[in-house]
């Protein structure tokens, strides 16, 4: 291993963040005019039990962000292994990101149906992480299918685990 030194090339820096193995999560929610957005997101990470506080970090630049910060709420999807479509289509701009897939309505929020687990959120707190958002979500409602395998994604790549019984 060779240690590098600031200034840091980004290709390099993203491919050692990349040797962490992540799940894969959508993000969705209904902006104020009433349309749902949602984009994919792999920085996801549990906060606290109490209270119960989860974090993920959307880009900047991401298009459902102002709406997600408007509205106060969002659902947090965790992709099963069979959801890589599903991701694929909230990583792209300009199609129907809810099409294909089947929804359910969690009090307005959007939640994929076949999701290993979905947390309903309302936003605890807004904070500044460079080129990302740093958005903490209070869980208000959560499910979870433990018969489902998760999708992770590692070194660019998605990632199929079977965690045996």
């Amino acid at each position: 291993m060779i240690p590098a030194s600031p200034p840091f090339d980004p290709r390099s820096l993203r491919d050692a963040f990349g040797c962490f193995a992540t799940g894969v999560t959508i993000v969705t929610g209904t902006g104020p005019d009433g349309n749902r957005v949602g984009l994919t997101a792999n920085s996801f990470t549990s906060v606290s039990l109490d209270p119960p506080l989860l974090l993920f970090c959307p880009a900047r630049t991401a298009s459902a962000l102002p709406a997600l910060q408007a509205s106060g709420r969002f659902a947090i999807n965790v992709l099963d292994i069979d959801g890589q479509a599903v991701a694929d289509r909230f990583a792209r701009r300009g199609i129907d990101r809810f099409a294909e897939a089947d929804w359910l309505d969690w009090a307005g929020l959007p939640v994929l149906a076949s999701a290993k687990a979905a947390f309903a959120c309302t936003l605890h707190a807004d904070h500044d992480g460079g080129d990302h958002r740093i958005l903490v979500g209070r869980v208000e409602a959560f499910a979870l299918a433990p018969e489902r395998e998760s999708l992770l994604y590692l070194h660019g790549r998605y990632r199929r685990v079977h965690v045996g019984g």
